[in-house]
């Protein structure tokens, strides 16, 4: 039988609060009002799984692929005419992602005992994002939620699609990379120790690029446990510095700074930050709630500092576009677009249009970072491959010349 954590106004004028087993939410609905209590809050606890049941998960619970397919289906559906309970339960049959699944069927039951779709789905934050929840209030407001779930859609449709063509762009690279340093590992600790010997009965003076290359081979066979402990203490280091806002904040200003990679960054979060901003004022959420969302939203604490500002210049009686331009983070064409928004009643259109240019500035430059990475790394490759074997085949070549 279910748990149900409510807090209740008595008759004498407290507030209580407490834990009750009941049928289902209608009975214990009943039970506590038949206590002659006034409900004020009551939520179903959740299931708690014992460990070894609970399942494993890397990353988002459920990806954007398949939250906007959900969201195309479910506007689908309200659009013809079912009813949204019966749409969820639809969509809980259908749906490909399991976590979904489970939590669509919870949804039902919700739904079921009289909550508000909204309201239902932010009970579970770790599948709904808060853009979702709040999108969808201002639809069940409107009565428009068939076109704010397609909104949804394509706001978690086009996200998707970047986040794919930066993946693609970077695979390769990031393959060639990890195969660059197995290569070198091995030259070093398999190749290069066996000419050790041979070099050593020889006596003769070795090039200095073999006594390097000897001496970065005789690090990694005998002295590999410092490399252990520098990285231990970097990972330490880390781990304990992102409890300081001041490092975390570092870190973000950092990733804007790092060459090539930094341009791309900047374009993503300003992407990300557009779009995301843009669907929520076409959906009729409030600004500063929006501005609120979106901060939490953006993946950068950078970023999220500067949208606070905007809030609070904006309760100030200020503009959105003045903290953007003064922080030097956003492109002047950024603050100039959201400027021209403000006075002519258009900021959602102008949010959407900067959105679509970075967005497309995204998708050119991976574009051109895949093509410039792939024969750049191979380039870096095979000079670590040719550096190691002219080492250990140069003090052949001193040898020949002695013997002649």
């Amino acid at each position: 039988m279910p748990e149900f954590t409510y807090e209740v106004m008595t008759r004498q004028g407290k507030k209580q609060r407490g834990v009750t087993r009941a049928q289902d939410r209608t009975s214990a609905v009943e039970s506590l009002r038949s206590q002659g209590m006034y409900i004020l809050k009551l939520q179903e606890k959740p299931e708690v799984e014992p460990w070894y049941k609970r399942e494993i998960s890397i990353g988002p619970k459920v990806s954007a692929r398949d939250f906007a397919v959900f969201s195309r289906q479910l506007a689908t559906l309200i659009r013809a005419g079912v009813t949204i309970l019966d749409s969820v339960r639809i969509m809980a049959e259908q749906s490909e992602s399991k976590q979904l699944r489970k939590t669509l069927s919870l949804l039902t039951i919700k739904l079921s005992a009289g909550q508000q779709f909204s309201e239902a789905a932010a009970e579970s934050p770790d599948i709904f994002p808060k853009i979702f929840t709040n999108m969808a209030r201002a639809g069940e407001a409107a009565g428009n939620l068939d076109e704010i779930l397609d909104r949804v859609a394509i706001f978690f449709e086009r996200e998707y699609y970047t986040r794919e063509k930066i993946k693609s762009a970077l695979t390769y690279p990031a393959f060639v990379g990890v195969m660059s340093i197995a290569v070198t590992v091995f030259l070093l600790l398999d190749v290069v120790p066996t000419f050790v010997g041979i070099f050593a009965s020889m006596h003769i003076k070795l090039p200095l690029p073999t006594r390097i290359v000897l001496a970065v081979s005789h690090f990694l066979v005998k002295d590999w446990w410092i490399l252990v402990i520098v990285l231990v203490a970097l990972i330490a280091a880390h781990w304990l510095g992102k409890r300081s806002t001041k490092y975390l904040l570092f870190l973000d200003r950092m990733k804007f700074k790092v060459p090539v990679f930094g341009e791309l960054i900047q374009k993503s979060v300003v992407a990300r930050m557009a779009r995301t901003m843009g669907s929520l004022f076409a959906s009729a959420v409030p600004v500063l709630q929006t501005l609120k969302i979106v901060s939490e939203v953006v993946d950068n604490r950078l970023v999220s500092l500067i949208l606070t500002d905007a809030g609070t210049n904006l309760q100030g009686g200020g503009t959105l576009a003045d903290p953007l331009k003064k922080s030097k983070i956003f492109p002047p064409l950024v603050s100039h677009m959201i400027s021209i928004g403000e006075q002519t009643g258009n900021l959602d259109f102008m949010l959407e249009k900067i959105a679509d240019f970075y967005e497309a500035e995204v998708e050119t430059m991976t574009e051109r970072l895949k093509a410039l990475l792939e024969p750049l790394l191979m380039v870096v490759l095979a000079v670590i491959v040719g550096t190691i074997v002219s080492a250990v085949v140069l003090p052949e070549f001193s040898l020949y010349s002695n013997l002649h």
